[in-house]
């Protein structure tokens, strides 16, 4: 791979000159070849050229993941510019982003409902779906269309050419688009590639979701770079991890803290033990990596966990600890990995080494601006520089260390956060009168978002969770939500955001209630074992001790093997509290009892 290729001219070089090695693979699917891919590929594109896509229209992607998730990134790249979402928006967020994407065309997979799906009939977008198969997609199917012209031969993609459109959160409630070409991917993939050592004979485990600049870059293209293989299962799931070691044979595996944790926890409550997987490396981006856990993962996998620090403006990866043995230091993120990393302070002056100061970053992996936002242009870059907003110093070894966020953007285990965003959909309910949210600490997201809320007599903490659940998707929903008769303001009037966490402690933390009767004993114990902490209240929020969407799976898995009872990951977010659950699952029981 070369910095100055397109992700076509990747693709098909591999499909030239191994085309039958394997590139994409999957549990229970069959392998796909680097000549078959490039044919899926090259299929897909062929169909967006016939829908009148042109270099430069914007394509939304809302598939799960897996093979066919790959297979429309890299199609709508070269055909366009492609624009992954999270298949979790609601409609009114997938109503915003078709909006602000201008988009063309949007993908999807045919026989799934989708809220994206409404949001485009109403706006006349067409749809392409991707037809269902037990391996692989092998036709594509435009199930509504608008009349267009005949598009032609449309020009293949340059190096400088825009090829992906993410969203990150910024200081205000409107997310910022960012524009990567293949240049930035491919160099950042090379920058991976480099720091791990990546050779063709790898496979990569990627637990990453492909809307996410982990899982596209730290995943996808780092292994396609060398022409190695990617492992995608189409959704993380703890229970099956160790079967996929076993079934597809990875010789690394890249996730974030939280999903480490999720892995380790389901390992050890099966008793399970370290297997000669060819696993070479573990490693973790996205958030910070509790010391315990990288300890834990290490003694139970018998390889190096390798910490390394992205963002989506650099295309993912900026700096990478190195694999033994060279050097690497607990709670550092490692050296720059083909970025120039310095550390200034609000006047831009550049700082030295060991002292605190904001990271800033250029180099060929990162993007050149926002689109279409000049306030963030003109706040974000600064003479060359991009100024991540989190705050570090670098060592006299050149290694980083990052200690804080300067900016209120809140970073849940990678998912960035504008709380400005949260404000809005609490402030739409007609019964909230003033609404902030904030950061607070997690121990394996790293942070988690709360709010505070000062409401009417009649709205509920209840009642506004249900409200958010239709606003937001289900990360960005805070996981404790407190009532207050005032919100703290300064002396201009202003909702001081920093200090809410230690402001509202007290509240935060609700008082501790014994579980009572044998079914909420029990199920306070299964919290106690998916969290891995020692008590539980039976009035504590699951979500807010720690619980997240994979903890709830491996929930349900213990509540239907200890009470035969189904439940959805929605009942858990509903009746996140012991007592809440116990009552659920008493009156499920009851109802499948005979009369």
């Amino acid at each position: 791979m070369r910095k100055s290729m397109t992700i076509r001219q990747m693709i098909s070089g591999w499909a030239e000159s191994s085309a039958n090695e394997f590139a994409l693979v999957a549990p229970g699917m069959s392998p796909l070849t680097y000549g078959r891919l490039n044919d899926q590929v090259d299929s897909l594109v062929a169909s967006l050229r016939a829908m009148g896509i042109s270099r430069d229209d914007r394509v939304a992607v809302v598939l799960s993941n897996g093979p066919a998730m790959a297979i429309a990134f890299l199609a709508t790249a070269i055909a366009g510019i492609s624009a992954p979402l999270n298949p979790a928006y609601r409609e009114s967020e997938f109503d915003f982003y078709l909006s602000d994407l201008n988009a063309k065309a949007l993908i999807v997979q045919e026989g799934i409902d989708s809220p994206a799906m409404t949001v485009a009939c109403r706006r006349g977008i067409p749809i392409l779906a991707l037809s269902p198969d037990r391996d692989l997609p092998d036709e594509f199917t435009i199930i509504r269309s608008v009349a267009t012209s005949s598009p032609g031969e449309s020009p293949m993609p340059r190096p400088d050419d825009v090829a992906l459109v993410l969203y990150t959160s910024g200081t205000t409630s409107k997310p910022k688009r960012v524009p990567l070409s293949h240049a930035n991917l491919l160099v950042s993939a090379h920058n991976i590639e480099a720091s791990l050592a990546l050779k063709s004979r790898d496979r990569c485990l990627n637990l990453m979701p492909l809307f996410h600049i982990h899982g596209l870059v730290g995943g996808l293209l780092s292994s396609l770079a060398v022409g190695a293989s990617v492992a995608i299962p189409e959704q993380f799931d703890p229970d099956q991890v160790l079967q996929w070691m076993e079934e597809l044979q990875p010789t690394w595996y890249t996730a974030v803290p939280t999903i480490h944790d999720a892995i380790l926890r389901e390992a050890r409550s099966r008793s399970s033990t370290h297997r000669e997987w060819p696993l070479r490396f573990i490693r973790s981006s996205s958030a910070p990596l509790p010391v315990k856990l990288m300890v834990e993962l290490e003694e139970f996998f018998k390889v190096p966990v390798i910490e390394a620090y992205g963002m989506t403006e650099a295309a993912h990866q900026i700096a990478s600890n190195p694999l033994p043995p060279c050097k690497r230091k607990v709670g550092s993120v490692g050296v720059p990995t083909g970025v120039e990393i310095a550390i200034m302070n609000e006047d831009g002056t550049s700082l030295k080494q060991g002292e605190k100061g904001e990271i800033v970053l250029r180099g060929p992996s990162i993007t050149r601006f926002y689109d279409d936002n000049t306030e963030a242009n003109e706040q974000a870059f600064r003479r060359g520089w991009f100024r991540t907003g989190d705050e570090g110093y670098l060592d006299s070894d050149g290694f980083l260390f990052i200690t804080g966020r300067l900016k209120e953007i809140i970073n849940k285990g990678g998912e960035k956060i504008s709380p400005q965003e949260v404000d809005a959909a609490l402030l739409r309910h007609p019964g909230v009168y003033q609404a902030v949210a904030f950061a607070v600490q997690h121990p394996f997201l790293g942070e988690d978002v709360a709010a505070a809320v000062v409401v009417d007599d009649n709205t509920t903490e209840a009642a506004l969770r249900l409200y958010l659940q239709s606003q937001l998707a289900e990360f960005k929903i805070p996981s404790r939500l407190v009532i207050v008769d005032e919100i703290p303001k300064g002396a201009t009037g202003k909702i001081q955001r920093f200090g809410l966490a230690d402001k509202f402690a007290a509240q935060l933390v609700p008082k501790a209630v014994a579980p009572k009767g044998d079914l909420e004993t029990k199920i306070a114990d299964i919290y106690a074992e998916v969290l891995g902490v020692k008590e539980i209240s039976a009035a504590e929020n699951f979500f807010a001790l720690g619980g997240d969407s994979l903890r709830a799976m491996q929930v349900i898995a213990r509540v239907r093997a200890a009470f035969n009872v189904n439940l959805s990951i929605a009942t858990i977010f509903w009746k996140s509290t012991v007592k809440d659950l116990a009552h659920e699952i008493s009156r499920a029981m009851d109802s499948a009892s005979p009369a």
